[in-house]
């Protein structure tokens, strides 16, 4: 199952040898992980999830707004070390996450169902050494999956 780490951010940007490849003021950041045995309706499900997940604070300060509620933007970016076996050793160990052709498919057609959408998108690159830096918001971070029945 597709997997997500999220981080409510004030900013958040991706840059890629020294060049910005996406930018995001408030909204969310998101490190997007496949799995072997994930699926295009995988991605869709769980960018639905980050689409409509309620981290962003309303009138009370209860979590109870969405991303579309608040006109937030997503920074998509692809890690296949979400999906690492540190459960023995010192090294982590990634089999778990799906192979590059696979990774590359499913983050791909996350980013475009995202695109789709009716929020603003921008996303790292997939294979790419990238520098993330973000403003955490809260700090709120969440980990999701897209819960094929879990």
């Amino acid at each position: 199952m597709a997997i997500a780490l999220l981080q409510r951010v004030t900013d958040a940007c991706v840059r890629v040898d020294d060049a910005v490849v996406g930018e995001i003021g408030h909204g969310l950041l998101v490190l997007f992980c496949a799995e072997p045995a994930d699926e295009t309706v995988d991605a869709e499900r769980l960018v639905e999830r980050l689409l409509g997940y309620r981290v962003f604070g309303d009138d009370t300060g209860r979590m109870n707004l969405s991303l579309r509620d608040v006109g937030g933007a997503l920074l998509l970016v692809p890690q296949f070390t979400l999906a690492a076996d540190t459960r023995k050793g010192t090294r982590p160990g990634f089999s778990k996450a799906a192979p590059p052709e696979i990774g590359r498919r499913i983050f791909e057609h996350a980013l475009a169902h995202a695109r789709a959408s009716d929020v603003p998108v921008e996303a790292g690159v997939f294979g790419a050494d990238m520098k993330v830096s973000l403003t955490n918001d809260g700090p709120v971070t969440f980990w999701l999956s897209a819960g094929r029945g879990h």
